[in-house]
């Protein structure tokens, strides 16, 4: 196999990856934003950056003379390190979307705010959320071990490009922006299925209405002991020893 090192741009390049990313750039969708209103599309553009940045970190090594530089660029860990970081930026925007919904909602029905706290996502929660979206990474993940072998048959022992591997490595670049799609898609029906969940919690806090029981206990309460009263500075029945006092107080101003 011919090693690449120097070898002109008509040889060797860093393909464009926009239409392997194919609706990832789109510009963003109204009425996708879920029920909880948590939109994703400022996030899903800054990882096509991400992305486009790698690629151009590596057209840039390749310009320099230094296609091995160009695959180490585009490594597994640099793609893994802008999807997760995606991934725990949506995590956060829905946590911080359930917990101004639950505000709003208990506003409105005016819930207890000691009880409220217990229902904000913890920390905890905000982690959970994030591995469930990223659970439809597996076939993305893939792509990546299928990139990182197609470099190591790139790169020769002494760390030279391989002519004959690298159109490998440059399907399996494609290969992986297209998983990232994949990824990406399922990353946003997971959010929506989270939203709907949260949702449900939400509304049950903003159906909360305060116990009208202790009102009524209160009300009849003081209706009887009104009764009572009348009963007794009325002469009906005996008065009692507390109401000794009041009561000859009472039928004096008569």
């Amino acid at each position: 196999m011919r090693p690449l090192t120097g070898a002109p741009g008509d040889l060797w390049q860093v393909p464009e990856l926009g239409p392997s990313l194919g609706r990832m750039s789109d510009p963003p969708l109204e009425g996708q934003a879920g029920p909880l209103n948590a939109r994703l599309d400022d996030i899903r553009l800054r990882l096509v950056t991400d992305v486009f940045d790698l690629a151009g970190a590596g057209r840039g090594f390749v310009a320099a003379g230094d296609p091995g530089g160009a695959v180490a660029s585009l490594n597994r860990v640099s793609w893994l390190t802008v999807w997760e970081k995606a991934v725990a930026a949506a995590a956060e925007r829905l946590s911080s979307a359930i917990t101004a919904r639950f505000e709003d909602a208990a506003a409105e029905s005016r819930y207890p705010r000691k009880r409220l706290r217990a229902a904000f996502p913890t920390a905890g929660d905000t982690r959970a959320i994030a591995a469930r979206l990223g659970a439809g990474g597996g076939p993305f993940v893939a792509a990546l071990d299928e990139l990182e072998q197609a470099a190591h048959h790139v790169t020769g022992h002494r760390g030279d490009v391989v002519a004959d591997s690298a159109a490998a490595w440059q399907a399996a670049l494609a290969a992986t922006a297209r998983r990232l799609e994949a990824a990406w898609i399922a990353l946003e029906e997971a959010a929506l299925a989270e939203q709907r969940v949260w949702h449900a919690e939400i509304e049950r806090v903003r159906r909360w209405r305060l116990p009208r029981w202790p009102l009524w206990l209160l009300t009849l309460s003081i209706l009887g002991g009104a009764a009572y009263l009348g009963l007794v500075l009325g002469g009906y029945v005996p008065v009692p020893p507390p109401l000794a006092g009041f009561a000859e107080f009472w039928w004096h101003r008569l």
